[in-house]
């Protein structure tokens, strides 16, 4: 895995963070990965001005991990994920590693490192997320690290910019929890 930083997105990170997500979730590019959305939804996976109420609003966070100085990505944007809280627990989303380098654990250290945001920062006890209930490898993937199906569904909405345009009439969203301590 490559050395990474953290740090907080600002205003100017938003047209790569929209290269990034979109490179992650759409088109043949993000068929290098194993998160492609490509067969389910066309579109933009987000907008800037989402993108920007989401890093200016209180209590939310986009997420940055970069090549840690020193290494042969240093400075490099590598992943990215939205932490908000929400109705007295975090919420998890937008969560984008470049295709390329899915599966060498960016992913689960920045997913680790947005928890410790929510449990130590904002003293939250759980995070959520909402995925689409078809997509069986990733909420396994989300399962492995300790989160549940909670059973709530919740219907796929088909205007709003942040999600794209749904190629399939069966899309519904999927809560996945996972309880937080504060040890």
């Amino acid at each position: 895995m490559t050395d990474l930083e953290f740090r907080n997105a600002t205003g100017d990170d938003i047209p790569a963070l929209v290269e990034l997500v979109t490179s992650a979730y759409r088109g043949e590019a993000s068929r290098a990965g194993w998160t492609t959305e490509a067969d389910l939804l066309d579109g933009n996976r987000i907008a800037p001005e989402v993108l920007r109420a989401d890093i200016e609003r209180a209590h939310s966070r986009v997420l940055l991990a970069q090549g840690a100085a020193g290494s042969a990505q240093a400075g490099e944007l590598l992943a990215c994920a939205h932490v908000a809280s929400e109705n007295g627990a975090g919420y998890f989303g937008m969560f984008s590693v470049r295709p390329q380098l899915q599966g060498h654990g960016i992913g689960k250290a920045l997913l680790a490192e947005a928890e410790r945001v929510v449990r130590d920062d904002w003293r939250l006890p759980a995070m959520r997320m909402t995925v689409i209930d078809l997509r069986e490898e990733l909420i396994a993937w989300y399962q492995r690290r300790g989160y549940r199906r909670t059973g709530i569904k919740k219907p796929f909405p088909e205007t709003d910019p942040r999600f794209g345009i749904p190629k399939r009439d069966d899309l519904r969203f999927e809560v996945l929890e996972k309880e937080l301590r504060n040890d």
